[in-house]
């Protein structure tokens, strides 16, 4: 029997927290995990609508988190959703790992500490020399052993540049372990030729973007929505635009001038990355220290460089608040 693709709609990539610079517990070399923020902050998403969230994701610098970290992180978060009423929330847990072995590990750990999903980075490491074939039969020996359904993902700019294939994520849709993909890139005819293949269903194989710039366009081609950082900063707006069009409760151009916003406001992921979304995080929702990730990333936006933001980021508040109080939040 197949497994079933995560809920579509709008996920968060979320950050991972460590423990401010003030705390006594703060090491400079491996800050310790925030693991009150880290909740505080998904329980937040979920009282504003966000269908599920990514854990040790690349915004959640998975690379740089140790696995019994991963595990204590799971388990707290699922625990402090459940206790908040969030029982059964869906979670998904992402590897970064080149190794098969290391990689079911990972999935083992992260379905005993409370994750329903796994989302399994393409290896990228040898990327010149794998080909296509390699790249199903790694995915195929991790599918077939793997202890929770998996999505396969393709973020190109953090492993080496590795293709994977419009082919090769249709073929590998017909196993029954693999339900989805996470396409992080800007190549829309990509997203076209999963979302869109006739041989795909979409009940068992969610598509989904990495990038709430182009939530629209993935929707309109059978998308299941988006994974997107800017969502952990502005939940309600993103959820608005993806259940207008959904749920057809929105008016066509009253959904371009929000994806227009969102479009904007997701600059600041393209430029600066899990460095950018850390800090909006921290300015506008008052999770985290600006300047909070891991070695090798270190330090906050350059001086000045918020500046060019905070147009874009008020006018996004604005609607926040608007689509709050529509809910009566």
């Amino acid at each position: 029997m197949a497994a079933a693709p995560p809920p579509p709609g709008i996920w968060v990539p979320v950050p991972t927290f460590f423990v401010s610079k003030t705390s006594s517990k703060y090491n400079a070399y491996a800050a310790p995990l925030d693991l009150e923020t880290q909740s505080n902050h998904a329980i937040h998403l979920a009282k504003c609508g966000i269908r599920g969230i990514l854990l040790l994701g690349s915004t959640g610098e998975a690379i740089m988190i140790g696995n019994e970290e991963r595990k204590t992180l799971i388990s707290h978060v699922k625990e402090r959703l459940t206790k908040a009423g969030f029982e059964n929330y869906p979670l998904m847990a992402g590897t970064a790992t080149q190794g098969i072995e290391d990689t079911l590990q990972q999935l083992k750990d992260a379905k005993e500490a409370g994750s329903q999903w796994g989302m399994v980075l393409a290896p990228g490491y040898f990327a010149p020399a794998v080909n296509q074939d390699g790249l199903i039969s790694w995915y195929t020996a991790i599918a077939d052993r793997t202890p929770m359904p998996i999505l396969i993902y393709h973020y190109p700019a953090v492993s080496n540049n590795i293709i994977v294939s419009p082919s090769t994520i249709t073929h590998l849709a017909s196993h029954p372990n693999i339900v989805g993909c996470k396409l992080s890139h800007a190549n829309l005819s990509h997203h076209v030729q999963v979302a869109s293949a006739p041989g795909i269903s979409l009940s068992r194989f969610a598509t989904f973007s990495g990038l709430g710039q182009q939530l629209l366009s993935v929707l309109c081609v059978g998308g299941a929505g988006v994974i997107d950082g800017l969502a952990g900063i502005f939940p309600r707006t993103m959820v608005a635009l993806c259940d207008g069009y959904v749920e057809e409760k929105m008016g066509r151009d009253e959904m371009r001038a929000l994806q227009y916003d969102i479009a904007r406001g997701e600059e600041i992921s393209v430029k600066w990355g899990t460095v950018g979304i850390k800090e909006g995080a921290s300015r506008v929702l008052g999770f985290g220290d600006r300047d909070g990730t891991r070695l090798p990333l270190k330090g906050s936006l350059p001086d000045g460089e918020w500046s060019q933001w905070e147009e874009i980021f008020d006018i996004l508040g604005k609607r926040e608040k608007g689509f709050a109080k529509r809910a009566g939040a």
